[in-house]
């Protein structure tokens, strides 16, 4: 390729990711409008299904870029918080749909249950995502009893989708008792509820609130399944070997001292690909250092939460370079 033919596919290929950046935006805004005024959306269910369109076309662009736009949404901002979390579930539960070969109808009823599961209370987790006094026993009330009335709310919207409409109303009880069980031995309704917990619980404790800071991407995938992952709990060892125990858009501690971002997975998803930010002594670079932690040198020593590193990564710039580094620009 000449010279000036690679420029012009590097410039088209800057531009469909800089357009891949504003989509997620515009989805999310979408998004936004419909979980806060469900009543006011004309043909409710035709919009999830367009808002779940949506998204697979924009996973499909890139899962790693997806990966790394929905951690950083997640573990970096608490504005917005319910409309953000409704994302980042619907995205893991999509990824996580394929990897588990789910068909077609069971992975659509997950992502749209996933996008819809707190709907009854979005405006009361934006407001306590916001607030750093604890929660009082109203909104205890409210929170306690939200599986419900999120079922109770997408009925009076039109939905007949029992399947859609059990996961939203028992996300927060699968039996415990089943949570070792193969997959292979739930039921449909089981399946789709256990995969939809876990992606609730990870998305929910990498999220940072006024009241706490979110934990690492390590920390929470550990309080998650516990120290010993296995694969006894198929969801949970699924979810860390598709994305990883630190995947995109997770900042991380390096062995030279450097505060690094994942950018992109690995061959393997132990060793991803990383850029270095800032110093040990927290002086940030002028040029983010690019190091694959598969050849050995730096190691990642471990995740940080989002919340306690003191500076924004330029989006952009992070995922060219993690397509640069992989070979794709």
């Amino acid at each position: 390729m000449s010279t000036r033919a690679a420029l012009v596919a590097e410039a088209a290929t800057t531009n469909a990711y800089e357009e891949l950046l504003a989509q997620w935006g515009d989805m999310q805004a979408a998004l936004g409008f419909v979980l806060h005024r469900p009543r006011e959306v004309h043909d409710f269910i035709p919009k999830i299904h367009q808002l779940d369109q949506w998204l697979q076309e924009l996973v499909a662009q890139d899962v790693d870029a997806t990966l790394y736009l929905m951690l950083q949404l997640a573990s970096t901002n608490a504005v917005g918080y319910s409309t953000s979390h409704a994302l980042v579930c619907a995205a893991l539960c999509h990824i996580l749909g394929l990897e588990l070969g789910l068909p077609r109808t069971e992975r659509d009823t997950l992502v749209r249950a996933a996008f819809t599961m707190n709907i009854s209370i979005t405006e009361l987790q934006d407001e306590l995502a916001e607030r750093a006094d604890p929660i009082n026993a109203q909104q205890q009330s409210a929170v306690n009893r939200h599986s419900a009335r999120s079922r109770a709310l997408l009925e009076q919207l039109g939905v007949t989708d029992a399947l859609w409409l059990d996961a939203v109303a028992s996300h927060h009880s699968f039996q415990q008792d089943r949570a070792r069980e193969p997959l292979k031995n739930l039921t449909v309704r089981e399946r789709l509820v256990r995969t939809l917990a876990t992606v609730d619980r990870y998305a929910a404790f990498i999220s940072p609130r006024k009241s706490r800071t979110g934990r690492s991407a390590t920390e929470s995938m550990r309080s998650l399944l516990g120290h010993d992952v296995s694969r006894s709990d198929e969801v949970g060892f699924i979810l860390v070997r598709t994305i990883g125990l630190c995947p995109p858009g997770t900042y991380v501690r390096l062995d030279n001292g450097d505060t690094a971002i994942v950018l992109r997975r690995g061959e393997s998803t132990s060793f991803p690909v990383v850029a270095s930010l800032m110093d040990a002594s927290g002086e940030t670079y002028s040029q983010p250092g690019l190091h694959h932690t598969a050849n050995g040198k730096p190691r990642i020593v471990n995740a940080l939460p989002g919340s306690s590193v003191n500076m924004g990564a330029n989006h952009h710039t992070m995922v060219r370079m993690g397509l640069m580094a992989c070979g794709h620009l």
